[in-house]
């Protein structure tokens, strides 16, 4: 707590108390910037395909069996379905064909169950626990290609932005290409340090002379 100090009119201020800053605790301070992982997709247009056809089928052998409790035929479909699974031999054509088919199916569901999919969006460091942010591609390419085009020389660029790796192309109309590759790598892994991604890409550069013309 500072001392009150009397002002110029004679009156005593009242005392000005001082909070020191709290300090995180060791958990957080742990974990403050920790890398944060991709992000994961909701897959609803998937698993809302899957539950609607789940929903039919399992709706019509549903009513097919309450109708044969009730003494009711069973439906043809039905009858048609199990005559042919008991007539067709396991290596015949039609067989083999909706195996395939289920088995395709089948391994495009797991596929996706076990791969994250936003891979457009990157995953950008986290400086709280609860907070995560992500960064799109065109994004980020458009942030390297604007440091770029101030690099004195560059003419034009072009950058593709991938998960791992950011290719950028470059077209100079003067000065030394040795100088201008050195002026965008130096200003190019500067920008993609200044992205704050959780794994920075490598930076492919490559520098060209503009073709000419006729």
């Amino acid at each position: 707590m500072s001392e009150p100090q009397k002002s110029e009119n004679g009156t005593r201020p009242l005392p000005v108390l001082e909070k020191e800053p709290e300090a995180l605790p060791p958990e957080a301070a742990e974990q403050a910037g920790e890398p944060g992982g991709r992000f994961w997709s909701a897959r609803r247009l998937p698993a809302g395909i899957v539950a609607l056809l789940l929903l039919i089928c399992a709706g019509a052998f549903l009513y097919d069996i309450a109708a044969v409790r009730a003494h009711q035929p069973a439906m043809r479909w039905r009858r048609d379905l199990a005559g042919q699974l008991a007539q067709r031999p396991l290596d015949d054509t039609w067989v083999l064909v909706g195996a395939g088919v289920a088995a395709a199916l089948g391994l495009w569901l797991i596929v996706l169950a076990v791969t994250p999919g936003l891979r457009d969006l990157l995953p950008m460091r986290r400086p709280h626990t609860d907070v995560r942010a992500g960064l799109q591609r065109k994004a980020a390419a458009q942030v390297l290609r604007d440091r770029a085009m101030e690099i004195a020389g560059v003419r034009a660029v072009r950058v593709r932005m991938r998960r791992r790796r950011a290719d950028v192309r470059a077209v100079s109309h003067f000065r030394d290409l040795d100088e201008v590759r050195a002026d965008l790598d130096l200003t190019l892994n500067e920008a993609i340090r200044g992205l704050g991604l959780t794994r920075p890409p490598a930076l492919s550069l490559r520098i060209a002379r503009p073709g000419r013309k006729g």
